[in-house]
């Protein structure tokens, strides 16, 4: 699914932890630019984590699992299928002139991590940044559930065999027949799963290999609730021998 059918966000940020493959240490809660390439996000990165803009390479995790490999420089953050609960992963070779083959390797336990002074997680904590500022964490979950409640109410409106509307910000106005609604492996959050009347999808009905209806290809998308309007709308045909 392309982050153009991805749940908006009225924010131009998005906070995401940061992680990479030389330590166990974790950046809390880092603000990045929705409209920041991902070339730009690299060379934020590197002030982070040391690692070198021009070698390193930066992954998309939700826990252990991957979601994407970031190697294509133009991509807007904006377009990613970030969600709650994923971080990037930087991979690098951040000690570049020495034999690491020489060097003993040192891993700090979580216990050991915990107990000492001069890490970002303890600055955070003493701080109140981030996830330990109690009062703006709860004003974001407070947020998050409100957002729920939302989608949850307006999905209900939206049942199997409707015929809607879509309309996202950047996009026309699209008709289909709604076809899924519920959530996505993966994915947080209520989606529709819509089949449009012409080729304006992302796909046809299947996300991550995972089938949820089936249509031919560009004609299905899975969008938020809150971007469908039910109705009846006259069904649009599309046909080839008009193109030219």
């Amino acid at each position: 699914m392309s982050g153009g059918d991805s749940i908006s966000s009225r924010s131009d940020f998005l906070k995401i932890n940061v992680t990479n493959s030389q330590n166990a240490n974790v950046a809390f809660d880092i603000k990045f630019a929705k409209s920041m390439t991902v070339a730009e996000l690299k060379n934020r990165l590197h002030i982070i984590t040391g690692g070198n803009a021009g070698s390193m390479q930066v992954e998309l995790h939700k826990g252990e699992q991957l979601i994407a490999v970031l190697n294509d420089d133009t991509i807007i953050l904006g377009s990613l299928p970030i969600d709650p609960g994923m971080h990037f992963h930087v991979k690098d070779d951040f000690i570049s002139n020495i034999d690491l083959q020489e060097v003993e390797k040192f891993q700090l336990s979580e216990d050991q991590y915990e107990q000492m002074d001069n890490t970002l997680r303890n600055f955070l904590r003493k701080n109140r940044l981030g996830k330990y500022n109690e009062e703006e964490f709860k004003v974001e979950e407070e947020k998050r559930l409100e957002k729920f409640r939302l989608e949850k109410a307006k999905a209900k409106l939206c049942p199997i065999g409707s015929r809607c509307e879509v309309t996202a910000k950047g996009q026309p106005k699209r008709l289909g027949t709604i076809m899924y609604n519920g959530e996505l492996e993966g994915k947080s959050g209520i989606f529709i799963g819509v089949k449009y009347d012409e080729p304006l999808g992302k796909n046809d009905g299947s996300v991550d290999g995972k089938r949820y209806f089936s249509c031919p290809d560009n004609y299905g998308g899975f969008v938020s609730p809150m971007l469908v309007t039910v109705g009846d709308f006259p069904e649009e045909t599309y046909d080839l021998d008009d193109e030219i």
